[in-house]
């Protein structure tokens, strides 16, 4: 099924328009508290539409997810009562219960391994806001984890260049479909050791 490149395809459209950067910043700051699609699939082709500012697209996608993270903190913090309804029936349950659980044992790391991962960052920014994680650590650990995730995916974009837009455009429906059953696996791994 060519879902991914259609929407690769459409991704390298919007990272050409002069505004591009914005919709960007945007993706990136709601993706981390309600949005459920990445900002990666913006910033990846921006960066090889233009190479030479692959590391500010970087920075704003990080800065942007961050005070994203931030305000899901604010929502997990003061609104949980609210949304804990709406969460419960959502495909994110399950996701929330296991990022208490990573809390439990992890901490600080919980979020480093969300915000460079695909697991849903969003998750966690609200459970850790609900269990009113100490926010210096909290912020500290989004920008290393999603620094280190979106500086590395344009970093790659941009040494590639159009050898690498030409491969990814060749193996975009194989490489996402990839990516959906390492998740799936990911996951099933994941539910299995929690329940032993």
């Amino acid at each position: 099924m060519k879902l991914f490149s259609s929407l690769y395809t459409r991704a390298m459209l919007w990272s050409r328009h002069r505004h591009a950067p914005w919709y960007l910043g945007g993706m990136s700051f709601a993706e981390s508290s309600f949005f459920p699609v990445p900002p990666d699939v913006m910033l990846a082709p921006m960066s090889l539409a233009n190479p030479s500012k692959a590391w500010r697209f970087a920075l704003i996608t990080t800065l942007a997810s961050v005070a994203g993270g931030l305000f899901g903190y604010a929502i997990g913090h003061y609104a949980f009562d609210a949304i804990e309804p709406w969460l419960r029936v959502s495909r994110y349950w399950d996701s929330y219960q296991a990022a208490l659980d990573w809390f439990g044992r992890w901490g600080f790391w919980a979020i480093f391994v969300a915000g460079f991962s695909p697991i849903p960052y969003k998750v966690f920014t609200i459970a850790a806001g609900a269990l009113s994680m100490a926010l210096l650590p909290f912020t500290l650990a989004s920008l290393i984890g999603r620094g280190i995730r979106f500086f590395l995916v344009a970093g790659l974009m941009a040494w590639g260049g159009e050898r690498m837009e030409t491969a990814l455009h060749r193996y975009v429906d194989r490489l996402g479909w990839a990516t959906i059953a390492l998740i799936v696996i990911g996951a099933l791994f994941y539910q299995g050791t929690g329940a032993s």
